[in-house]
């Protein structure tokens, strides 16, 4: 019976997110940074704009929107399978290693000569999960794996230096510079349409992956012992759901650029809402990450019209308080 008001309070919480993401979905389409106003939006979603307003509308915005969604729903499985697999509530793919990672691959890939959009997919979903692989190595050869400032530090540590290798190769070659400038920042404006259909493939198969260690994972929550004793094989899971999240993280950054601090709002808000059980955590996630994402670019549209901010630049004001929030916490929940 006591699971009946934990179940009743996820259909709640996933409902209201639901309309949520709703709302935002369509106030996506009716508002930019241009002069299109609202109004003319809404005639134009109706059929009755102008061709330029229909235009706007449907070839801009709407696969923009679509986008927003697609890596929404990635950056927030992935961040909570992440914080769910190292039992550490400030594990994030940007402070983790696995966007830098990602971002570095692509990098290196056009410098060498790479220039098609599905090679890029290919290489940043191997770079997030080489990045990831050598930030946990690390930790768990100085016996800190479990220990959540020291992963956190570590993976600053990491990112900075492939961040810095990074700003060498773009200042170095000016092709490369020209051809990345605008994805490295993270951005959902401009990307082409293809995008959606590349990044489908990667988004479905990480899904799969980190889906097939959520029972797994809630066991581990309560213990290895625990976990050993239902049949489960905890440095297998751990494996899986690393590589699940590199997938997601890597076809979300190929799709967008980096987004930072993405994957920590998402799991954090989604434990608010219902709580550490990453059972009713991960949906939970995957309709806030979206609707954060949607919300930042709706933001960065707004505030500096009629230019637009980097995405990236909205979710790290967002995240940087909830980081500081769950550093500032009395103890670090294990997750």
């Amino acid at each position: 019976m006591s699971s009946i008001p934990g179940h009743q309070r996820l259909q709640k919480w996933a409902l209201a997110c639901a309309a949520l993401l709703c709302v935002l979905m369509m106030a996506s389409m009716l508002l930019g940074a241009g002069e299109l106003s609202a109004l003319n939006s809404w005639q134009a979603l109706r059929g009755n704009g102008s061709e330029e307003h229909v235009f706007i509308v449907f070839e801009l915005r709407w696969p923009r929107t679509l986008l927003a969604v697609l890596v929404g729903v990635a950056l927030g499985a992935a961040g909570t399978i992440m914080q769910a697999a190292t039992r550490n509530p400030l594990a994030e793919p940007g402070l983790l290693g696995v966007s830098a990672g990602s971002s570095f691959a692509v990098v290196l890939a056009i410098y060498y000569g790479a220039d098609a959009a599905g090679v890029h997919f290919s290489v940043a979903i191997l770079g997030a999960v080489v990045g990831c692989a050598l930030v946990l190595l690390t930790t768990q050869l100085r016996g800190a794996g479990n220990d959540p400032v020291r992963l956190v530090l570590a993976g600053a540590a990491f990112s900075s230096i492939l961040i810095s290798i990074t700003t060498l190769i773009l200042l170095h070659d000016q092709r490369t510079a020209d051809e990345i400038r605008f994805w490295v920042i993270g951005a959902l404006g401009g990307r082409p349409v293809s995008n959606l259909t590349l990044a489908l493939p990667g988004l479905l198969a990480g899904l799969a992956m980190v889906g097939a260690t959520v029972s797994a994972l809630a066991a581990l929550s309560l213990g290895e012992k625990v976990a050993l004793g239902l049949g489960h094989k905890p440095i297998l899971t751990r494996i899986l759901a690393m590589a699940g999240v590199a997938v997601l993280v890597g076809t979300a950054t190929a799709a967008a650029g980096p987004i930072a601090f993405a994957g920590l709002i998402v799991p954090y808000f989604a434990r608010r809402m219902v709580g550490p059980d990453v059972r009713r955590a991960l949906p939970i996630a995957m309709l806030i990450g979206p609707s954060v994402l949607l919300l930042a670019d709706i933001l960065s549209r707004l505030a500096v019209r009629p230019y637009e901010l980097p995405i990236g630049v909205v979710t790290a004001c967002i995240g940087a308080p909830v980081l500081i929030a769950v550093v500032r916490s009395h103890r670090l929940p294990r997750l």
